[in-house]
This record gives C-alpha cells, sequence and structure tokens, in this order.
C-alpha cells in the first residue's frame, strides 16, 4: 500500500534534480579547470569526467543494502550531504590529486539517484511507482539539459572552483528538505518465508508470480545506457565536424533536443506502455540504432543537407529515450515486490553507471583509434551495434519469470527514524 503522497514525490524528484545541476552541469568545464591545476593540455580531463560514475557503480551496491538496514531516508540525507562535501572540496582544491580526491568522494558518497528511487520504492508500489521512478528520470533530463547552459551562463563571470561552492549549497538544502519527508520503513534482511496465506492473481484467476529478473533489468538498463550516452563527450565536435556553419548555440540546442522530447512524452508514453513495457524497449534499442546510422549520414555524405540529417538524428534518439526509459521505469515497478528496495535499485544503479562507463571507456578509445576525418564521429558504432543486439534480444532478457515463492517484508514506518 502506498505511503508517500504526491508531495512527497515531487519533493524527492526536486530535491534529486537540484542535486544533480552540479554533477551534470560542470565536468563539461573540467577542461577549463585543469589547466589551473598543473594539468596544462587538460589530458587528464577524459578519465575525470568518468571517475564519479565508476566509484558509485562500485559504491551503489552497498549503500542501497544500507538503505534497507536502516531505512531509505537517512541514506538519501547521507547521499545529500556527500555530495556538498565533494563539490566543497572541489571548491578548494589547489592542485590535481585534490580534485581526484573531490571526484571520488563524488562518486563514494554520492548516489543521489539511487537513494531517491529506494526511497520512492519503499513507499509506492504499482502504478504510482512507475510514475514516480519515471518522474525521476524527468528531474535528471531537466537538470541534464539546464544545468549546462546555467552553468555557461556563470562561467563569464565566475570561477569554475567558485561555481562548485555554489553548487555546495544546493545538496544541502535538498538534504534540509528531506527532514520534513516522512520516515519510511527499513528491512534489516530478505528471509526465505514461505507464504501461508494465498498467492495474489490476475484478473483471469492465474498466480501473479512472473516478473523481470534482476539481471535481465540490470542488463537492459546497462544495455540502454550504453547505447544513449556513448556520443555525449563527442556531440560538439561532431557538430563542428558535419556543420562547421552552424551558430555557436545551435550545438547546445541539439543536444538538448531529445531530452525535451522525453519530457514533453514520457506521461503519455508510460501510460500508452502499460503492460508492453518490452515492446517499449525493443523500439527504443532500434531507435538508438536508426538514430547513429542517420547521425552518420552527413560524415559520409557532407552537403546542403546536413542539418536535416541531424535533426532527424535527434528526433530519432529522443524517441529513444522517450520509450525507453518509462519502458525501464515499468520494468522495475514490476520487479520492486519481490526485492527490497535498497538492493534493488542499488544494483539498477551500479548497471547504469557501469553502463556509462563502458560507453565513455569504448567512445574514447574509437575516437582516439578512428581517422582524423572520422575521429568525433567514430563513437556512433558503439549506439549502431549496440542497439541492433539488444533490439533482438530485448524481449528474451526481459522475459517474466516464475519467482519463488517467498515473501519478502513489508516496510512498516519507523517512527524512531523521525
Amino acid at each position: 500500500m502506498s505511503t508517500l503522497y504526491r508531495r512527497h514525490v515531487l519533493g524527492i524528484a526536486g530535491a534529486h534534480c537540484a542535486s544533480a545541476f552540479a554533477a551534470l552541469g560542470l565536468p563539461p568545464y573540467l577542461g577549463v579547470l585543469l589547466p589551473q591545476l598543473g594539468d596544462p593540455s587538460a589530458r587528464w580531463a577524459g578519465v575525470l569526467y568518468v571517475l564519479p560514475t565508476l566509484f558509485t557503480a562500485l559504491s551503489a551496491g552497498v549503500w542501497g543494502r544500507l538503505a534497507d538496514r536502516f531505512g531509505p531516508k537517512p541514506l538519501l540525507i547521507r547521499a545529500q550531504i556527500g555530495l556538498a562535501l565533494a563539490f566543497a572540496l572541489a571548491a578548494v582544491a589547489q592542485d590535481l590529486p585534490t580534485l581526484v580526491v573531490a571526484l571520488v568522494t563524488q562518486g563514494v558518497l554520492g548516489g543521489t539517484y539511487s537513494a531517491s528511487t529506494a526511497y520512492l520504492a519503499s513507499g509506492l508500489s504499482g502504478e504510482p511507482l512507475s510514475r514516480g521512478l519515471a518522474l525521476m528520470q524527468g528531474s535528471a533530463r531537466t537538470a541534464l539539459v539546464a544545468a549546462p547552459v546555467l552553468a555557461g551562463l556563470l562561467a563569464g563571470v565566475l570561477d569554475i572552483r567558485q561555481m562548485y561552492g555554489l553548487a555546495a549549497l544546493l545538496p544541502l538544502v535538498a538534504a534540509l528538505c528531506m527532514l520534513r519527508m516522512p520516515a519510511l520503513g527499513r528491512v534489516d534482511r530478505v528471509r526465505p518465508t514461505r507464504r501461508t496465506e494465498p498467492e495474489a492473481t490476475d484478473d483471469d484467476g492465474a498466480p501473479r508470480r512472473a516478473a523481470v529478473t534482476l539481471a535481465g533489468l540490470c542488463t537492459a538498463e546497462a544495455g540502454f545506457v550504453l547505447v544513449t550516452v556513448s556520443t555525449y563527450p563527442y556531440f560538439v565536435p561532431l557538430m563542428h565536424l558535419v556543420a562547421p556553419w552552424l551558430p555557436t548555440w545551435a550545438p547546445g540546442l541539439l543536444f538538448a533536443a531529445p531530452h525535451v522530447i522525453y519530457l514533453a512524452f514520457a506521461a503519455v508514453v508510460l501510460r500508452a506502455l502499460r503492460g508492453q513495457p518490452r515492446v517499449g524497449l525493443t523500439i527504443a534499442y532500434a531507435a538508438a540504432a536508426a538514430s547513429a546510422v542517420v547521425h552518420l549520414v552527413p560524415v559520409f555524405v557532407p552537403g546542403p543537407g546536413s542539418l536535416a540529417w541531424l535533426l532527424a538524428g535527434r528526433l530519432l534518439l529522443g524517441v529513444a529515450l522517450a520509450l525507453g526509459l518509462p519502458a525501464l521505469s515499468l520494468l522495475a515497478a514490476e520487479a520492486a515486490p519481490f526485492h527490497t528496495p535498497g538492493a534493488l535499485f542499488g544494483r539498477v544503479e551500479a548497471s547504469s553507471k557501469s553502463g556509462a562507463v563502458l560507453a565513455g571507456g569504448t567512445a574514447s578509445a574509437l575516437a582516439t583509434l578512428a581517422p582524423a576525418a572520422l575521429g568525433p564521429a567514430a563513437p556512433l558504432v558503439i549506439p549502431l551495434a549496440a542497439g541492433a543486439v539488444l533490439a533482438c534480444t530485448a524481449r528474451r532478457m526481459t522475459t517474466p519469470q516464475q519467482l519463488p515463492s517467498f515473501s519478502i517484508p513489508v516496510p512498516v514506518p519507523d517512527r524512531s527514524l523521525t
């Protein structure tokens, strides 16, 4: 039974959006900061860009299990304070090792997305949970679109470290807001206790025991991240390669377009995919692969139609996001009744970040090894190949499985955490 109200869900999404602003908006400016810290050619920018993501992938599972043990609210507040500490450390960094420590701290002590989703899963279930997860994706996309724009405006008047100092205030405010949220229950351990009551059934009377496996959900999540984020660091250079005549603001607008499409259509798609998320996920993988093909056309066939091909490619990527992210939210809500919230969303977050690390490393290698004329377009091979393979296997890897007839403790409010 749901124990969170709409205002709570909106508050969690807003707090996450605020916390994500610096994490998403400032890394593109590492190339500006590094020369001030003793790296004149900014050769470590690529490594440092993925460093927080790597350590989030390594630590997310641990924090998820602790959320089950001590309750999701204190662990979410912990994540927000951890981000504030990391940003404050980056703000006072005077050398490269200090910045590395700050970024590692961001990865290890952050993880606000998995902590937020675990909190929602502790107080919601079924359709309300899938809507809440889709809203969380919306908060992440909002930050992804708005944060680089705001950082770009502030870069004209503030140093990058000063922006990190201001950014440290946002997760602190989010943590204070979380203090007013209800304290949900904790789950100390999942005990394999046989059910004594009749099993739940669907409308046709059949036992409702089928759900996507955790391995299938994590593979789908990692694969979707792989096919959608691998080109992020190389998009602006790609635009300069195929359409150097575009105004300076155009690449940012084109980069944001797919995320805006998700924000515009996510709610409608979530309702349309209810009961058939695997169809949406399959089409999303195929759309990501098609987007890569369309983006490559103006690279090999330059001409006056380059902008039209770019717009078509961004539209297809927007379709992939608008279908894939709601589908993954529905699959996560399907799996939620059979796993404790922290463990489930900690594993999902670890898988997502692992996909991002793999995408970043592979894209960097391809961009480095490819011929100079292809350079920033080389990472498009990743969504093209991986998207095609995943589109063919999406149904199989997320096929509902008959899960063991074991009960999972239902969290109840723990007033000692209030």
